[in-house]
């Protein structure tokens, strides 16, 4: 590791020219970096291509500016909007909580409390080392605690309590059982007795600090850091709340039938909020105090509670049932760093892929950023896969996914600059990675350092470049052919619908649009239907359930589940996105296959190598013939490339009529030959059986197709992660280029598209 460190993020990541963008620094070893704003071109160093390629720009970005050391607050809780004090409790007092630890016997853990770690003041319900439900007190000098007598058991729902009389000390501490046949991952069968009661005498009353309540976490602070949060708790925590005296025995059984208390200081119903459309961060205080309270790193909703029984899978059915919060230690979706600069673009900045560039000593980061014109001002717009960089961002899959050795079908390739960004833990996780409790991570954001969205960096393990880095290839092809174009993202789709496309005669996918939500469908659908034209030139394209948080832009939420090639599986009732209501999974499950849009869907992948595609005879037929201008009746298109070796491969798709491919769609090349590291995608295999990998499946190939959509508009599409990193070769002069500079000249012009007039002859004319 080197002795100065330099990272930091942007937000927004992408913005209008003109429009002001912040940047958050972080610096390790020095005070000072220098700084410049660059136009990224091109982000693979492969010595087959044009290497890495960027260009300063004047802009007045301080040529020094100050940095500094920041921290990032790491995992989830809640903190309770307390501005009176009412939660420093001088009196007798019970708490009590649903919950549902995962990770019992981990590390000491805070469920609900008052509870300062630096001063040892306050009081909390938690779980200690040991995995057992403990009670602890705190006057500055001493802590006293009660314990109870049978450890937790992971993924199971108890009702714990506690109730303490703050004169003579005496402290109850209540651990029950409240698990069903569907709500815990053991059922009744399984003879254990969670059961526990215990009464002591404390001899230490929890004196004030002048700290938060918090729920799934505990109040610390250094002189470093300052104030942060820790003994953060891993699991769920169903309805919560705080009596302001001793609860009887019968009080408390009242409580875990579902009942709420008489007289609660604050009754957390964890349950209220859900509408058809999700719920939002905030928790609800339904007692006379409202104190609500509001979640830090977004601790997941939409979760079963304590009382599931099984028959409702979503809360839009029954939301009583669904009272489950979940936190984790390793959440992050902000770092919530001091701004160290800001850069407005100039409007007449051209529309690109920019970086402020921080340099000191050897070390150098840039932190990317999209800008869009202030107006449109091309005919093309690429669209930048803001989705797709952020469901990947930071991923692990090669050292923390047990295939990661079968999928690449080699020894993983990591090197020493791999190992260091893998420890950079502070940064969070993407949504290919587990939680430390092995949870799946469903939120995404970009206010953080994304590591992996770096130009030149390269997935570690597959000695590619992958997303962004990748995607400069197509960027950097269009300005080698002389082809002006505009960025947009798929955020401002998301965001503005068919607005966003309408200036533009042609729309170009770059090569994995993979998270897509409803709107960005139905946007792409009006714009097609309206005569728009898209060339679709990636893969595994329009399949993943996704949707942006109404409260926080920058932050995605997934959930993977039921098929598709998913690094996990949502719990059972789980599935449905806290930010929309809507089921995730994958569209084609929800009746939205990406061939009913862009007539293919995702087929394959393999990263041992690429394929070629070949001429199918589709292609010779007078309608699209025009595509193939200067390419031979057998020649192969794609054989080299950045991506493995050809235009045809990493993650591939496939024309089928039976998932919705339009029925006039020309099939005018296809891959073939691949290894049976290849294998058939998850969603098409209902039976498990041998001889479905490349060398014995036909399904698996990537498809290149063509077809017309009303009002003059028309898709084509190469289902491939390869295709566009076929551009760079032989300085762009390639059948792959050739074939794009075909297509472009074509959707750009207005009228009717070349080969109209026999559009509707017999497709198999030959």
């Amino acid at each position: 590791m080197t002795d100065i460190r330099l990272f930091g993020y942007s937000d927004p990541l992408s913005a209008k020219a003109g429009e002001p963008i912040d940047f958050m620094i972080s610096a390790e070893g020095t005070n000072t970096a220098n700084a410049e704003i660059s136009r990224l071109i091109h982000g693979d160093y492969n010595k087959e291509g044009p290497g890495f390629v960027e260009e300063s720009i004047k802009s007045d970005v301080p040529i020094t500016i100050e940095v500094k050391r920041q921290y990032t607050q790491g995992g989830s809780f809640i903190k309770v909007k307390d501005k009176n004090n009412l939660l420093c409790l001088k009196k007798s007092f019970s708490m009590h909580a649903f919950i549902w630890p995962s990770m019992p016997g981990h590390e000491r853990q805070t469920i609900m409390g008052r509870w300062s770690v630096s001063s040892s003041k306050g009081y909390a319900l938690g779980i200690n080392p040991d995995g057992k439900l403990e009670f602890w007190v705190g006057d500055g000098v001493k802590i006293d605690k009660v314990t109870a007598e049978i450890p937790l058991v992971p993924k199971v729902w108890v009702f714990v309590a506690v109730t303490f009389d703050c004169v003579s000390g005496e402290t109850t501490i209540v651990q029950e059982s409240v698990q069903n046949s569907w709500n815990s991952i053991i059922g009744p069968v399984t003879p254990y007795n969670h059961n526990s009661v215990v009464t002591e005498s404390l001899r230490v009353k929890p004196a004030d600090d002048d700290i938060s309540f918090l729920l799934a976490g505990a109040n610390e602070e250094n002189k470093e850091r300052g104030s942060f949060v820790s003994m953060l708790y891993n699991g769920k925590i169903d309805r919560c709340g705080v009596v302001e005296r001793i609860l009887s025995q019968d009080e408390l059984g009242l409580i875990k039938a579902g009942n709420v208390p008489s007289d609660p200081l604050t009754y957390w119903d964890t349950t209220v909020g859900y509408t058809d459309r999700g719920i939002g961060i905030d928790i609800v205080d339904i007692g006379p105090n409202q104190l609500s309270g509001i979640g830090v790193n977004r601790p997941v909703r939409g979760m079963t509670g304590w009382n599931w029984a099984g028959r409702d899978d979503s809360f839009r059915l029954n939301p009583s049932q669904y009272g489950g919060i979940s936190f984790h230690d390793d959440a992050i979706t902000d770092c919530k760093w001091e701004k160290t600069i800001t850069w407005t673009p100039p409007k007449n900045l051209k529309s690109g892929v920019y970086a402020l560039k921080i340099i000191s000593g050897k070390t150098i980061d840039r932190i990317p950023v999209i800008i869009r014109p202030d107006k449109p001002k091309a005919k093309i717009a690429v669209q930048m896969s803001t989705f797709t960089y952020l469901a990947y961002a930071n991923e692990r899959l090669s050292f923390e996914a047990q295939i990661a050795q079968a999928i690449v079908a080699h020894t993983p390739v990591i090197s020493e600059k791999d190992i260091e960004y893998q420890k950079l833990e502070e940064f969070g996780l993407s949504t290919y990675d587990h939680h430390s409790d092995g949870a799946g991570v469903c939120f995404t954001s970009w206010k953080r350092p994304i590591i992996n969205l770096r130009p030149g960096h390269r997935m570690a393990g597959m000695t590619i470049p992958w997303a962004l880095p990748a995607d400069l290839s197509l960027l950097w092809w269009l300005e080698k052919a002389g082809y002006d174009y505009d960025l947009i993202t798929d955020h401002d789709l998301d965001r503005e619908g068919v607005s966003a496309l309408t200036p533009y005669k042609t729309v170009l996918n770059v090569t994995h649009p993979e998270y897509y939500s409803e709107g960005m469908l139905d946007a792409t659908e009006e714009y097609l239907t309206s005569g728009g034209r898209v060339m679709y030139l990636g893969g595994n394209g329009y399949y993943w359930v996704t949707a942006t948080c109404p409260d926080d832009p920058s932050c995605i939420e997934v959930r993977k589940l039921d098929a598709g090639s998913r690094a996990w599986q949502a719990e059972a009732g789980e599935g449905y996105l806290a930010s929309s209501g809507e089921r995730s999974g994958l569209w084609r499950s929800r009746g939205r296959a990406p061939q009913k849009l862009v007539g293919l869907g995702f087929s394959t992948e393999g990263f041992d190598s690429s394929e070629p595609f070949e001429r199918m005879p589709d292609s010779f037929h007078k309608s699209v013939s025009w595509i193939f201008k200067g390419i031979g009746d057998e020649e192969l298109i794609g054989d080299f490339g950045l991506g493995l070796g050809g235009a045809a491969g990493i993650e591939l798709d496939r024309y089928d009529l039976t998932l919705g491919t339009p029925p006039h769609t020309m099939l005018v090349a296809a891959s073939h030959g691949h290894s049976d590291n290849y294998p058939l995608v998850s969603e098409d295999i209902t039976y498990a059986f041998p001889g479905r990998g490349g060398t014995q499946d036909p399904q698996v190939r990537g498809d290149m197709i063509y077809f017309t959509t009303p009002n003059k508009g028309a898709v084509f599409a190469a289902g491939s992660i390869a295709w566009s990193q076929a551009l760079p070769i032989n300085d762009g002069d390639n059948n792959v280029g050739r074939i794009m500079r075909n297509l472009l000249d074509a959707f750009l012009i207005e009228g009717s598209l070349p080969g109209s007039n026999y559009v509707g002859e017999e497709k198999h004319w030959r």
